[in-house]
């Protein structure tokens, strides 16, 4: 794994570092603003991988398997980054500032289908994004072969966005059932 690789684990690291301190500091130590500030800086390690990426690519490196990661990482954080701080925030304001319970995912009915076809909609976004920095770091390159594994990285991941609207729009045309004792109610 070279550079880009460790980067985008360190990325992913950094991230939810920044995260719990914000949310540490917002809800432990009290200080809001401050909390707030941190937990919107979490954008800046998307733009340090964006910026290495380029720069590795610019400066001659063969466009990889962890280039098109680093888009699709990108592409992921930016689409379901904030719902995953909802997420860690719901569950600090309930455990050190008396908030509410964080209501509980819907398991069957209407209400599943409904968040299984919000997190496709997600998905088209992360997808969207992702395809339109790997598009740029081909246009980047300019040249078609040297691209090929950036090329192949919006086809995979148009694959897999495919995969899961089937499953995730299967819900609303057959709503899982509540699950009654050891049977399924639908």
């Amino acid at each position: 794994m070279g550079m880009i690789g460790w980067l985008i684990v360190s990325c992913e690291v950094g991230f939810w570092v920044i995260v719990l301190a914000g949310l540490l500091t917002r809800y432990v130590w009290k200080k809001k603003k401050a909390g707030a500030v941190m937990l919107a800086m979490t954008p800046v390690v998307d733009l340090m991988l964006l910026g290495a990426t380029i720069v590795d690519i610019r400066q001659g490196s063969e466009a990889g398997f962890v280039h098109g990661l680093a888009a699709v990482y990108i592409g992921c954080t930016v689409a379901f980054g904030h719902r995953m701080i909802q997420w860690a925030d719901e569950r600090f304001a309930y455990r050190y500032a008396n908030g509410p319970k964080p209501a509980e995912k819907a398991k069957s009915g209407q209400a599943h289908a409904a968040a299984q076809r919000q997190g496709w909609y997600r998905h088209l976004l992360a997808w969207t994004i992702g395809s339109i920095l790997l598009a740029g770091m081909i246009l980047l390159i300019g040249n078609a072969d040297k691209s090929q594994a950036l090329q192949a990285w919006i086809v995979r991941w148009g694959m897999v966005l495919g995969i899961d609207f089937l499953i995730s729009f299967s819900y609303t045309l057959w709503p899982k059932g509540e699950k009654q004792g050891n049977k399924q109610r639908i």
